[in-house]
């Protein structure tokens, strides 16, 4: 009659059985170690912030007098000099306040010529007694308020030619229209500030960038301090500039503090426009031949900060040593955390 292999069968399993658990037992007691190598290179720190690209000088260009745009003589991207007339507003009533008070004055002037000659021969008469000292007297304070009078008119007269002169904007210095806000038949008023017609900018081929730096990194940016940063219309290119201000009056948004500090910018091909958004790094220091490390070998994370190591509701979350208790008044023993930069040596980490 024919045996089962039963014993046979048995030993098998049981070999297998303990082969599977002498894997599961050798397989998490290795450690793993992830090495990186101690290189020499140069090596930068930098303070990063966004800021706007915006012209060195930007004149806003505006009406000192009320009326409607008569002309533009420039749009948008035109080149300007200084002196060239840019717009003209409707100068009709205000020639017409100008013939008005250069009647006026003429008038004065008649006046005055009129008081002249009769101070003159009242004064005569008074001298040979056949008239009264209170008649020169009247004769001499007429003279006197008509000079006043034409001294008005005339104020009056340089007032309304000025407004006229208002009338025709010129531009202030040289450089290009970036912005025209009114069109040809406008009304303008100027009754309580004066409307920006252009904006004008100097010299697009130097610009700045308007950074906000946290306060928390301004104490790292200085003066002179190389600075690299890209726009979203370039983004494959860096452009350089550098630190020429820090300015010392805070901004606060949200209860979030930062400085303004102001970069120059190089633009001669002129590729950067003005409100562009720059992403900002300022060098705040640099070293050729630095010995380096990767940054991930200088972090640890403790044993108890991990989820396997969380304390149990009746335990303390660190634990007392021996002996030392807690200090008169409550205070607690201070814990001291050491950094530690591990380096591989045959096989085992060594300190």
């Amino acid at each position: 009659m024919f045996k089962r292999p039963v014993p046979i069968i048995i030993s098998a399993a049981v070999l297998i059985a303990a082969a599977l658990l002498l894997r599961h037992c050798t397989s998490g007691s290795g450690v793993t170690y992830q090495t990186g190598a101690v290189t020499r290179g140069p090596i930068t720190q930098a303070v990063t912030a966004t800021g706007t690209l915006n012209p060195v000088q930007n004149v806003q260009v505006g009406s000192q007098v009320s009326g409607n745009i008569q002309k533009l003589f420039v749009d948008f991207n035109s080149i300007v000099k200084a002196g060239q007339v840019i717009a003209q507003i409707d100068p009709v009533v205000f020639q017409a306040s100008v013939n008005q008070a250069e009647g006026d004055l003429a008038n004065a002037h008649a006046a005055l010529e009129l008081a002249q000659l009769n101070e003159a021969r009242t004064r005569a008469l008074v001298a040979k007694q056949n008239s009264a000292q209170s008649d020169l007297d009247q004769a001499t304070a007429n003279l006197h308020q008509a000079e006043a009078n034409v001294k008005i008119k005339e104020g009056a007269l340089e007032k309304v030619k000025a407004d006229l002169d208002h009338c025709t904007i010129a531009s202030p210095i040289d450089g290009i229209v970036i912005s025209r806000n009114v069109d040809v038949g406008q009304t303008v008023a100027a009754s309580l500030q004066a409307p920006v017609i252009f904006a004008i900018a100097n010299d697009l081929s130097k610009m700045q960038i308007d950074a906000n730096v946290a306060e928390a990194d301004v104490g790292a940016v200085a003066v002179d301090q190389d600075v690299e940063f890209t726009v979203d219309a370039f983004p494959t290119r860096t452009f350089q500039g550098k630190v020429t201000q820090v300015r010392n009056a805070p901004i606060t948004v949200q209860n979030v503090v930062t400085y303004d500090t102001v970069i120059g910018v190089s633009n001669p091909d002129q590729k950067l426009k003005p409100g562009m958004t720059a992403n900002v790094s300022i060098v705040a220091a640099h070293r050729d031949e630095a010995v380096r490390i990767p940054n991930s070998a200088l972090r640890f994370r403790m044993p108890d900060q991990t989820p396997s190591a969380a304390p149990k509701r009746d335990q303390s979350s660190s634990p007392r040593q021996a002996g030392s208790g807690n200090k008169p008044g409550g205070n607690r023993p201070e814990r001291r955390i050491e950094r530690t930069v591990y380096v591989l040596a045959s096989g085992s980490s060594k300190p």
